[in-house]
């Protein structure tokens, strides 16, 4: 059975387009009208998803072509936009732009999940010249519904009238444009660091949805937007297969940290826990008690940025280092991989691991990586800026696999394990394939 919906994917010409102040804004302004948004993000981008929950009400999504089968993808969408009015996916980087060519790009989601492509474009410095742009956009892959074009960053009406007309011209609808204002520039990446930033965002969000709603024909994209899906989600990837371990997972009590300084998470990786078991969250900026769990979940985010209030929550870093000490099962990824080293910078941390993060020489260390586990492979991201100081892996702590690049290239990207701690830099995703592989490194 098929059934319309309302969905579109938000592309941008390039990278720097203001794909995300245009995201949040039209989510604003949808939402002021009551209809119910769900938000996705296309990549393994972990910030813009805040941006998202923030504008929309509702908790993003993370659709990756690379982390997940095509069948998973499609069911994501499908499963969390059931019972959406309208679902809007922010790409990531240009349209084309994957980790190979096109692969992994948000223009293949959109031809994967055939919603239709509203296009976003720069138009600083140019006017008609984006004519024979937009043409390419439209007419370079067939498969590519691109329904219309917004534009950003126009100084006139006068420079509207050549880039409408440009539209016209290529042959896609002209469906509006976001002005030149400095106040609609995103000033941090780091949302939710503070009450005062997230306010600060709340005003941005708002002052973009003034903007879409005074210059962008909503009524023209909505209706634009109108898609044909399965009016099920029988396309949901294959079911998790049992996999032998030390300890099975089955209703357990699962603490995961989520506050300003741990937020990296994927929603698909928590409804996976949610399956498992019983999560509860916790704060290791500001509770005193750890949870009583079965499993400890430490994601990234920003701990060098909070290292003082974290150090000087002496009972947490106790009760994590006591609980990890007696065995319990932990993973600790990125950000969480520095709580439990043995400080960031001269602040003392967790002490589980003994060694030292430090941002100290800060170079961004990003992109995909996968490893095998047995006859399955894992598959994740990696972006940081701190490293760890390590002359020999510490006695007591072990080095694990050898994880590759999208390309199948090795990467100096260590796991490490210590008793039953798993920690390292690696962002994984196991929305699709069960939790427990993990345990299997």
């Amino acid at each position: 059975m098929k059934e319309e919906v309302n969905a579109l994917l938000i592309g941008a010409a390039s990278s720097g387009c203001g794909k995300t102040t245009f995201t949040m804004g039209l989510l604003r302004a949808l939402s002021r009208r009551r209809l119910r948004v769900q938000p996705f993000k296309c990549g393994p981008d972990y910030i813009d998803p805040l941006y998202h929950q923030q504008a929309a009400g509702r908790e993003s999504v993370n659709l990756d072509t690379f982390m997940a089968s095509a069948p998973h993808v499609q069911s994501l969408f499908a499963r969390y936009g059931s019972d959406a009015d309208v679902r809007v996916v922010e790409g990531a980087m240009g349209l084309f732009d994957g980790y190979d060519a096109s692969r992994g790009s948000a223009a293949e989601v959109a031809m994967l999940l055939d919603v239709p492509v509203v296009l976003l474009v720069n138009a600083r410095a140019v006017a008609y010249s984006v004519a024979p742009l937009i043409y390419g956009f439209r007419h370079f892959n067939p498969q590519l519904r691109l329904v219309g074009v917004v534009f950003n960053f126009v100084a006139s009406e006068r420079q509207y009238a050549m880039l409408r007309q440009a539209c016209d011209d290529a042959g896609v609808s002209c469906l509006g444009y976001l002005g030149r204002n400095a106040d609609l520039t995103i000033p941090s990446r780091h949302l939710g660091l503070s009450i005062e930033e997230r306010r600060q965002a709340e005003r941005l969000i708002d002052l973009a949805a003034d903007e879409v709603e005074a210059h962008v024909d909503i009524d023209r994209l909505l209706q634009a937007s109108k898609s044909v899906y399965p009016g099920n989600t029988q396309c949901i990837a294959r079911k998790n297969t049992v996999y032998s371990t030390e300890k099975h997972f089955d209703r357990l009590s699962i603490a995961v940290a989520r506050d300003e300084a741990f937020n990296f998470t994927y929603r698909a990786n928590i409804d996976t826990l949610r399956s498992r078991g019983n999560v509860v969250f916790f704060s290791p900026l500001r509770d005193a008690v750890l949870p009583d769990c079965d499993l400890l979940y430490l994601p990234g985010g920003y701990p060098e940025l909070f290292a003082k209030t974290l150090s000087d929550n002496e009972p947490m870093r106790r009760a994590i280092r006591d609980y990890c000490e007696a065995g319990g099962r932990v993973l600790a990824e990125c950000g969480g991989f520095m709580f439990l080293c043995h400080d960031i910078d001269g602040l003392p941390m967790c002490g589980v691991l003994p060694m030292s993060a430090t941002m100290e020489g800060a170079r961004l260390h990003l992109g995909y990586r996968q490893m095998s586990v047995g006859s399955e492979t894992l598959r994740g991201h990696e972006f940081h800026y701190s490293s760890v100081r390590e002359a020999d892996c510490p006695a007591g702590v072990d080095r694990l696999a050898l994880q590759r690049s999208a390309m199948g290239t090795p990467v100096e990207t260590p796991i490490y394990k210590y008793k039953n701690v798993l920690a390292g830099y690696t962002h994984w995703y196991w929305g699709e394939k069960p939790f427990e592989l993990i345990w299997n490194i």
